[in-house]
C-alpha cells in the first residue's frame, strides 16, 4: 500500500508524515494530506515502457515565440514586450482591487487585435460579466464568455473551440472531479493549474489565471503553483487612492520587477504614461520631513516622495509606523543615525510614508528614508529641486547604485536641478542637474542640516 504524502501549503514541500511545523519554511500547521500517488485515476508508472521524445540541440534555429500587443503600453511593458504564445500567467491581488476589470479591458484589447478570446468565470454569471463590460465601453468586443468550474468541461470546451487566450477568473474556484477535495483546497488549486499549464504548452494557447491572496499579500495555495506558470503579476494598489500598480515578480520572458501604472476611473483602469509625474502631483510646497526619491522599478526610473514625521512619544514606548517601506530597514536606518551620526530618536514618535500608494523596496531608497528622517525631525525643510538616492552601510558609509544615470535623466525631465547621490567614478554629467557627491551619511548631515 502506498504511503500518504504530507505537501506544505506555504512552500510546496513534501513529508512523509504529518508534523505541526514545516521543516523547509518554517510555517506552523501547513500541511495537508495528499493521498497516496497511486490513488489518481493513472494508478502508478510500473513497468509500462512510455514514448520517446524529441530531442534538439542548442544549435538548432528555431523562430522565436510570437507576441501580441495590447496596446496598452503599461500592459505590454509589464508583459515584456506582449503577450506570448503558449504561455501561462497567473495574476493576483487584494480583493476588490480591479483584477476582473484589468483582465476585461485586456481581453477586449487582445480580441480587437485579432486574437480569439474566451473569458472564463467562476465567480460570477455570464450576465454579470456583460453588465461590467458595458459600464466599461466594451460590451462591443468579440470576447466569448462562459461561466464554468468544472475543469474537465472548460478544458473539452477549450479543445472544441481553439482560442488564442484564455482567462480563468478564478483559480480558487476550478474543481477537477478525480481528485477528492473540495475547490479551493491545495489539491484542487494545484491540480488544476498544471492542467491549464499542460494545456497552454500542448495546445500553443495562452492562458491567464486569476489568484487570489492571503493577508499576507501572496497568492493562496501551494508556492508550487508560482512556480508551474511562466509570469506571476501581482495587481497593487491601495483602497483610499486611485492609482493601481501591475508588478511582475517573475517573467520568463521579459525583466522581472517591471511595473505598469494605472488609474483607476469610473470607466475602467486608464493606463498613467508618466509616473514619476503622477506620484508627485500633489506634492505641495517644501515642508520639513518630505525627500523625492529617484528609483528604479525594472527598466523605468520612477520618482516618488517619501515623508516622514517625528514627534514626542507621549507613551512609554515610542512608534514605528510604516506605508510603502520596509519596517525592519527603518528600524536599521534609526540605529545608523544615532551610532554613526548622533542622532537620538529614543522617546520619539516615527512615521513614515511613500506618497501615493507606492511601495518601494530596493536599497537606494536608504538616503532619501534618512535625509526625510532627519528633516522632519530637526523641522529643516530639503531643498526643493532636490532628488536623493544612494544606500546606507552599516558603517555609515554610502554605496554606489546601479544605473544613476537613468535616474538623473527622469529627474532633469521633471525639472529637479540637483541629486544628492554616493560618490561614483563613473558617473556621467547630466546637462541641467548638479550632483553633489557625498562620501558618508555623517558627511551628508553636516552638509545639509550643520553640525548635530
Amino acid at each position: 500500500m502506498a504511503k500518504a504524502t504530507f505537501t506544505c501549503s506555504k512552500c510546496g514541500a513534501s513529508h512523509s508524515k504529518w508534523a505541526g511545523q514545516c521543516d523547509s519554511c518554517m510555517e506552523w500547521n501547513t500541511l495537508v494530506d495528499q493521498g497516496p500517488l497511486s490513488a489518481g485515476p493513472g494508478k502508478t508508472l510500473g513497468g509500462k515502457r512510455g514514448r520517446t521524445i524529441t530531442l534538439t540541440d542548442l544549435a538548432t534555429v528555431e523562430e522565436p515565440p510570437a507576441r501580441t500587443m495590447a496596446g496598452v503600453a503599461e500592459l505590454d511593458r509589464v508583459l515584456g514586450g506582449g503577450l506570448v504564445k503558449a504561455s501561462a500567467l497567473l495574476v493576483g491581488g487584494d480583493p476588490g482591487i480591479g483584477k476582473s476589470t484589468l483582465l476585461l479591458q485586456a481581453a477586449a484589447r487582445f480580441a480587437r487585435n485579432g486574437l480569439k478570446v474566451i473569458y472564463i468565470s467562476g465567480e460570477e454569471a455570464t450576465a454579470q460579466v456583460r453588465m461590467r463590460a458595458q459600464r466599461l465601453g466594451l460590451s462591443e468586443s468579440p470576447v466569448i464568455l462562459a461561466a464554468e468550474t468544472n475543469l474537465r468541461d472548460i478544458l473539452t470546451t477549450l479543445d472544441a473551440e481553439k482560442p488564442d487566450l484564455v482567462i480563468i477568473d478564478s483559480i480558487q474556484t476550478m474543481w477537477a472531479d478525480h481528485i477528492e477535495a473540495a475547490p479551493g483546497s491545495v489539491s484542487q488549486v494545484r491540480s488544476s493549474a498544471h492542467e491549464l499549464t499542460s494545456y497552454a504548452k500542448r495546445k500553443g494557447v495562452a492562458v491567464i489565471m486569476v489568484g487570489h491572496v492571503t493577508k499576507d499579500g501572496q497568492i493562496a495555495g501551494p508556492r508550487v503553483v508560482e512556480h508551474m506558470v511562466d509570469t506571476v503579476l501581482y495587481f497593487e494598489g491601495e483602497r483610499n487612492h486611485q492609482f493601481r500598480l501591475l508588478r511582475a515578480v517573475k517573467n520568463r520572458f521579459g525583466p522581472a520587477d517591471e511595473i505598469g501604472v494605472f488609474e483607476m476611473t469610473g470607466k475602467g483602469l486608464v493606463e498613467v504614461k508618466n509616473p514619476s509625474a503622477l506620484f508627485l502631483s500633489e506634492r505641495g510646497k517644501t515642508t520639513a520631513g518630505s525627500a523625492v526619491f529617484a528609483g528604479i522599478e525594472g527598466t523605468r526610473p520612477v520618482l516618488c516622495e517619501f515623508q516622514a514625521l517625528v514627534a514626542p512619544s507621549p507613551h512609554g514606548q515610542a512608534r514605528r509606523s510604516v506605508v510603502g517601506w520596509d519596517g525592519q530597514r527603518l528600524a536599521m536606518i534609526l540605529a545608523v543615525l544615532e551610532a554613526r551620526c548622533g542622532i537620538p530618536f529614543t522617546g520619539l514618535d516615527v512615521y513614515l510614508n511613500v506618497a501615493g500608494g507606492m511601495r518601494v523596496t530596493e536599497p537606494a531608497a536608504d538616503l532619501a528614508v534618512a535625509a526625510a528622517l532627519i528633516s522632519a525631525r530637526e523641522d529643516a525643510a530639503l531643498p526643493r529641486d532636490a532628488v536623493i538616492f544612494g544606500e546606507i552601510s552599516l558603517s555609515g558609509a554610502l554605496r554606489p547604485v546601479s544605473q544613476a544615470e537613468n535616474r538623473l535623466k527622469e529627474a532633469q525631465k521633471l525639472g529637479f536641478c540637483q541629486a544628492l547621490a554616493p560618490a561614483a567614478k563613473k558617473l556621467e554629467d547630466i546637462a541641467g542637474i548638479t550632483l553633489r557627491p557625498i562620501d558618508d551619511l555623517a558627511q551628508f548631515v553636516e552638509d545639509l542640516f550643520g553640525s548635530r
